[in-house]
């Protein structure tokens, strides 16, 4: 099947490209991106020269997708509406790992994202690419939203329980850490090595852009706070919500395991999951306890914001969408140390 990536020069588009170079089914047919146009992908990233020794980057033009199987869209947030909309119907399946197809309330992104939506038709038949949460409405997908990263953690771990009526119904804090690489390829004084080394910090409180996502995939209301770590790659959310109810860590645990049984990416653990766990794989491990002094209950996930919160979810969705066996192209072993 031929594969697409636009914008491929960012630090999304390159974590597409190295899974890409291990797929049996997705071939690179075309990779573009503004900044990077006439540049060997080698030459802007050795590390994929092995793979791509003879692959260019071109210019963006959508009409030279027509007829790829799946394209992939790594443009900032509010850049692909236009992007997506002249690619439906002509390739086989669109996957958008940008925020622009994600709320079905598109009256939220000017508030949480600065611009009004110019496709709400579309957004109205993207399908939610949270494969683990959405598998059976994937399934033959023209169009799909990849999750935020924060998101992929937070609910994937909330979620379950939420649904099968652990959780009180009121707010649910979500306290979430993550690498450097989450900001992109670009730096700011914010994210430059000697502000970020050595530091640890939060930002955008109570107002950042994926809360409106996490409200509608965990299915609560959710007071969510970021931070930055002194590191490349993961996430680790650490969730709490007030119990409905008397319950214990096992029977948390338990419901966790029994909603991800059989699912080839998520582990229920007992031990609390780190982002040295899941470091360049496609893996969520997930880990539940219940104080029974405070009547709440904790929830941690760890994921790679990159791969299973960017790259490799969006793989894992078109596979599903393609009718591709859904492991493929997608790591679970870990780099370590």
């Amino acid at each position: 099947m031929k594969a697409a990536i636009v914008g491929g020069s960012g630090y999304l588009g390159v974590e597409l490209l190295r899974l890409l170079a291990g797929h049996d089914e997705f071939e690179i047919a075309r990779v573009q991106a503004e900044t990077a146009a006439g540049t060997l992908v080698g030459d802007l990233y050795p590390g994929l020269h092995a793979a791509y020794a003879e692959l260019v980057y071109e210019p963006v033009d959508l009409d030279a997708l027509a007829g790829c199987d799946v394209v992939f869209v790594a443009v900032p947030s509010g850049a692909s509406q236009a992007i997506v909309a002249s690619l439906v119907g002509r390739v086989g399946c669109v996957v958008d790992l940008g925020a622009d197809f994600r709320l079905k309330d598109t009256s939220l992104y000017p508030t949480w994202y600065g611009f009004e939506h110019q496709e709400p038709a579309l957004v109205a038949s993207a399908v939610y690419g949270l494969v683990e949460l959405n598998r059976p409405a994937l399934i033959g997908a023209s169009l799909i939203a990849a999750p935020g990263c924060y998101v992929t953690a937070a609910s994937l771990g909330l979620a379950p329980l939420v649904a099968g009526g652990f959780v009180a119904d009121d707010a649910v804090i979500v306290d979430g850490a993550s690498g450097t690489s989450g900001a992109g390829r670009v730096p700011t004084p914010d994210t430059h090595h000697a502000v970020v080394n050595e530091n640890f910090s939060a930002y955008r409180v109570i107002s950042h852009r994926h809360t409106p996502e996490m409200e509608q995939a965990i299915g609560a209301p959710v007071l969510f706070t970021p931070h930055l770590v002194p590191m490349t790659r993961g996430i680790l959310t650490t969730s709490y919500a007030r119990s409905a109810g008397p319950t214990s860590s096992a029977a948390l645990t338990q419901a966790l395991r029994d909603a991800y049984a059989g699912e080839p990416f998520v582990a229920v653990v007992d031990d609390p999951p780190s982002t040295r766990d899941v470091y360049a794989t496609n893996n969520a491990r997930i880990a539940a306890r219940y104080d029974e002094r405070t009547g709440r209950i904790v929830v941690l996930c760890a994921i790679d914001n990159l791969t299973k919160g960017g790259a490799g979810q969006a793989i894992q969705a078109a596979n599903v969408a393609l009718g591709v066996r859904e492991t493929t192209g997608l790591p679970v072993v870990a780099v370590a140390p």
